[in-house]
């Protein structure tokens, strides 16, 4: 976790590798796909309020939010490791970040999301968003990658391209760092979520 803050103090985003055990991940994988089996998974709209809509040729995944009181067991591992990450951004960069909220995501094959960021126009809440990928054996080829543009507040110039394999997880400032989603060629998973403030 001290790589991961040390990353974030010097560039505002950071890749973690194995923060949870390849088999708590592949785990958290199975539960995903189960409640997309079982229909629980919605698409995911733009917009609040009341402009609020499903904008397929904007983003192509489906949602299901996670329910801290009704959290399995390696749900709640995943969460009680997030507590901790969120006490250290706390104490090392005074965010004032309270609670985190996530949700499964599934683009199916095909699916993307165009340029974004992570704090819609006129709100304040998300900070720092963190992303875990729950895909195993992803390779190079399948796509879905975050393309993150690295200079804050702007999506030309300088970018990383992550990888959304299994048990990498990604953090970064939400309001700061434009990305989006590239078309993936098979179903890509992650539990996508933000360390909120008050």
């Amino acid at each position: 976790m001290n790589d991961l803050l040390n990353t974030m103090d010097k560039c505002g985003w950071a890749t973690q590798r194995q923060c949870l055990t390849e088999a708590d991940s592949l785990t958290l994988t199975r539960e995903c796909q189960d409640a997309c089996d079982s229909g629980l998974l919605r698409p995911a709209a733009v917009g609040r309020g009341p402009g609020l809509h499903i904008r397929q040729e904007i983003r192509g995944d489906h949602i299901l939010w996670l329910d801290p009181a009704d959290a399995t067991v390696h749900q709640a591992l995943y969460l009680a490791w997030l507590e901790l990450l969120r006490l250290a951004l706390n104490q090392r960069f005074f965010l004032g970040l309270f609670h985190f909220e996530g949700r499964f995501a599934r683009y199916p094959a095909g699916a993307f999301y165009k340029p974004h960021l992570d704090r819609p126009t006129g709100t304040s809440q998300r900070i720092v968003t963190a992303i875990l990928y729950l895909n195993p054996d992803w390779q190079p080829g399948d796509g879905g990658e975050l393309k993150l543009w690295t200079t804050p507040g702007e999506k030309t110039g300088p970018f990383i391209l992550i990888q959304p394999r299994l048990g990498t997880l990604v953090t970064f400032l939400a309001a700061d760092y434009w990305h989006e989603v590239l078309p993936a060629l098979k179903p890509r998973l992650s539990i996508t979520g933000w360390f909120l403030h008050r």
